[in-house]
This record gives structure tokens, sequence and C-alpha cells, in this order.
């Protein structure tokens, strides 16, 4: 998914190419050359506004467009779970089960758009790219199945986004490894300040636990049991089918 950003903007430079050649040219002549220098100023204004306009460019229509553009529907999350990837696949999302348009006729238990597969392989990262894929994953699933797919290593962040797939559709591959620990983080300065993000960082910790709950076989006591364990805890394929993160080995 590292070519969404270079298609959104691929996209952008089409269109601002298609609109230059719609546009008629216009013959000058060395009359209206002394003109043009005199009124040179107020272009180069009219030049920087334009060069405002090109940078608010509407990113919902990027997004509209690189969905009409878009045949797979398939998602890879693979590597460290940061700002840049998951804005990828957030935009991957939006595309795939809000902009693009659902289908024409629905039959009884069908949903309006197909299936999303997305693919995991990641040792995690940042809890808050975290929970921004979980909540916008449980938004498409109201749209379509989300199936999820855990390839090599599933760990941290990624056990979550494993579980949040659409229940019967989770898969993981047999020699893929699962981990799962406590929320880590430090933090540093003035005491007022270091108890106040602790309280934050405890407040992740719940909504963590909460939402792996939701999503898996486990209870929050056994899931409490496991992390209070203070080590990373590594599960086996068949271990995280039996917990709820997956359904099927593969």
């Amino acid at each position: 998914m590292r070519h969404i950003t270079k298609q959104k903007i691929g996209f952008a430079k089409k269109k601002a190419k298609k609109k230059e050649e719609e546009e008629p040219i216009e013959e000058t002549s060395e009359e209206t050359s002394e003109e043009d220098s005199e009124e040179s100023e107020p272009q180069e204004d009219e030049d920087k506004n334009d060069e405002k306009e090109k940078a608010n460019i509407n990113v919902q229509a990027l997004l509209a467009g690189m969905a009409e553009e878009m045949e797979s529907r398939t998602i890879l999350l693979q590597g460290t779970l940061d700002e840049e990837k998951s804005g990828e696949i957030l935009s991957a999302l939006l595309a795939l089960a809000h902009l693009k348009p659902p289908k024409p006729i629905l039959n009884k238990g069908d949903m309006p758009y197909d299936p999303i597969t997305m693919y995991i392989s990641t040792y995690g990262g940042s809890a808050d790219e975290m929970f921004g894929l979980f909540d916008m994953m449980n938004i498409c699933k109201k749209r379509c199945i989300i199936e999820t797919v855990g390839m090599g290593k599933v760990m941290s962040a990624g056990t979550l986004l494993l579980a949040a797939g659409t229940k019967g559709h989770r898969k993981i591959g047999r020699n893929c490894r699962v981990m799962i620990h406590n929320v880590a983080a430090g933090t540093f300065g003035a005491l007022p300040n270091m108890v106040n993000e602790l309280e934050a960082i405890q407040k992740i910790q719940d909504d963590y636990i909460n939402a792996m709950v939701s999503c898996t076989s486990l209870s929050k006591r056994k899931l409490k049991s496991l992390l209070n364990e203070r080590v990373n805890v590594y599960l086996s394929a068949q271990e995280a089918v039996e917990y709820g993160l997956a359904d099927e080995i593969i």
C-alpha cells in the first residue's frame, strides 16, 4: 500500500494536466508584450493564489478518484505501524468502503461492498494509530466483510487488528508468531506531568484490554492474567485460534 500516496498525487497531477489541455491557448503579439510586463506584478499575486489553491487539494475528491482506479480490495500492513503506514491504510479503507460506489442491487443479507482482505505482518507500533485503524475497521464492517490474515509475525498492536476482522473471516498462517504484552511507554519531566502521563497510559491499557475482550474469547480476567506476567506472551497459531484472535489456520 505504499503506492496509495503516490496514486493520490498522480491523480491530482492528471486532473491538473487535463485541465490545462482543455483550456485554449491564446496567441500573444509584440504589441501586448509591454502590457504584459506592466501587469507582471498582479500576475505574480495570481500565481501565488493559484499555488495556495493547489495546496488546498480536496482530499475527499482525491480519494474518490483513487477509489475509481482501485481494482484490488487487498490491503497490506507490513512493518512498523506508524503514522505514515496508518494513513495509507485509513485512506484505502475510506476509498474501498465509503467513496467507491456501492452495489446497485442487494439481495437479502448482502452488504453494500465486496469484502476487503487485510494481510498483517508486523512487530507492532503506535497505540494511537492502532486505535485509529481499529475504529475505522469497525465502521467499515457495517458496510463490508473485513477478512484479516496474519502471516509471519503478528505482535503488539497487530494482535488487536488481526482480532478486529469480521468474526468467521479471521485467518492465520500455521507458522505465524503471535505476541501480546502490556502497553509500553515512558515519560519524563516535572512530577505533575509525569503523574498525568502515567494516568493517560493506564487509560490506554484499559482501552486495549476492553477492545481485545470485545474481539476475542478471552475474558478480562484471563487477559489481565497473561499481561500481568510482565513479559512478552508468545502464542502459536493454534493458541491464537483458541483465544479467539483468529478463526482458522491456513
